[in-house]
């Protein structure tokens, strides 16, 4: 993850330099030679991707220069939220790091403490599905795209809410492979010490709109962003009104700078004609480097 790009630039060398400096130990290394099972515990896997999107973010600027153009909005899916403050010039990127290392930590922890799980629900409408999370106990953590939504809660609630919604029609319930129930009541545990974690960092204005996990609505004020932070920690994420928001802001066309193509997956759901940018390995900038044909 990220090797490409750190071969190829400096600037993305420097990125993952500055990250194995700041968090005092080889991130850098995890990220392109693993172990896997170590790199993807919650810890871990937070400022690796974090270091990889910034360092995808400053490659691109460095080779495509004029080619890139300026964002007229930033948004990044829960942590990418974080990714986005960076290139909003919101957060430092050392901070930023210690933050999102801190925010795995205590995830993991309330993992513990409220032990929990996720569960995607596929081709299920929202109103039944909030109806099945009233009877389990369960919520709705996610709302990504039409027909794409995420549930949190205890194990055993969540295995109550998937009988439910079965009996409903839901066809395909898919439990995913994380540590606890993320962005639910069950991290309230840990909320106050995180809260404690966010005071440590200032937080400028951002200097482009970041389109708010928690609101849909645009951030442009650096007071707001720490208590975006908290919020989208135990709240739902709304991804899905986010794009329709920006869409309807006249956004036609979408970077999607990190790992992997997720998010440009769900835009195109959401909104069908968008142009879709994906920066993830260097090739992937050489491709947009290249001189555009003459007509």
């Amino acid at each position: 993850m990220g090797l490409s790009v750190y071969e190829e630039y400096e600037t993305a060398r420097a990125v993952f330099q500055e990250a194995d400096a700041t968090l005092g130990f080889p991130l850098s290394k995890l990220c392109f030679e693993g172990p896997a099972d170590e790199l993807t515990r919650t810890v871990n896997v937070q400022p690796a991707l974090v270091a990889t999107s910034i360092a995808c973010l400053v490659a691109a600027r460095e080779a495509l220069s004029s080619k890139l153009p300026s964002p007229a909005f930033l948004a990044g899916h829960s942590l990418g939220e974080y990714t986005a403050l960076v290139a909003a010039e919101a957060l430092s990127l050392a901070d930023t790091l210690k933050l999102v290392r801190e925010r795995g930590r205590l995830m993991y922890e309330a993992g513990i403490k409220a032990p929990g799980s996720m569960m995607a629900v596929i081709a299920f409408d929202y109103p039944p599905l909030q109806e099945v999370c009233d009877q389990a106990g369960v919520q709705i953590s996610n709302i990504n795209a039409p027909g794409q939504l995420v549930i949190s809660g205890a194990i055993d609630k969540l295995e109550r809410a998937a009988a439910l919604a079965r009996e409903r029609g839901a066809r395909k319930l898919i439990p995913l492979n994380v540590s606890g129930a993320f962005h639910s009541t069950l991290m309230e545990p840990v909320i106050e010490e995180f809260g404690r974690v966010l005071d440590s960092v200032v937080f400028q204005s951002p200097r482009v709109p970041i389109v708010s996990n928690v609101t849909a609505l645009p951030l442009t004020n650096g007071d707001e962003l720490r208590d975006e932070l908290l919020a989208q920690l135990r709240r739902c994420i709304q991804w899905q009104a986010s794009v329709e928001y920006m869409t309807a802001h006249g956004i036609t066309t979408y970077y999607e700078i990190g790992p992997g193509t997720v998010l440009g997956g769900l835009i195109k759901r959401i909104s069908p004609h968008a142009q879709i940018i994906n920066i993830s390995e260097a090739e992937d900038i050489a491709a947009l480097n290249q001189p555009t044909p003459s007509t």
